[in-house]
């Protein structure tokens, strides 16, 4: 079968939010999305796309699999029903843009949300203060 660039986007947009803080709001669209086109699969759909955001975030190196894997199931549903290809299209978006607008970063304390970028630069008498977080400073 040839690769079909929507089931490729989809899985890729998919295991992608699996980091997102999004996950939850994704995966319950998708798990709808797949209960209207095969309703017999669904309950177990969402239980395989737990346990793919569960490998996912115990192992990063598992994405290119879990992405190929996606896209195989896709890729058959859409060979049996190809008028999901526009549902399956709007879901990728939203899963894309769940991404770009939530990702999830870890640090020694635990998951935090978000990303942050500071730049600075600070010539002659000048001072910068910058903080990802609260800032007191006490001068006097």
């Amino acid at each position: 079968m040839a690769m079909d660039p929507i089931a490729a986007s989809a899985a890729t947009a998919l295991v992608g939010a699996m980091t997102s803080e999004a996950w939850q709001q994704i995966r319950t669209a998708f798990v709808d999305w797949w209960r209207r086109a095969r309703p017999d699969d669904a309950d177990r759909v969402n239980a395989e796309l737990d346990e793919s955001q569960r490998r996912l975030d115990e192992d990063r190196t598992t994405e290119a699999a879990l992405v190929s894997t996606w896209q195989d199931r896709l890729e058959s549903l859409l060979s049996e029903n190809r008028a999901l290809a526009d549902q399956l299209s709007h879901l990728a978006e939203m899963a894309e843009q769940a991404k770009r607008d939530s990702p999830r970063v870890r640090n020694e304390t635990g998951d935090r949300t978000g990303t942050l970028e500071q730049n600075a630069e600070a010539s002659g008498q000048s001072r910068v203060y910058q903080a990802g977080r609260d800032q007191h400073i006490h001068e006097s």
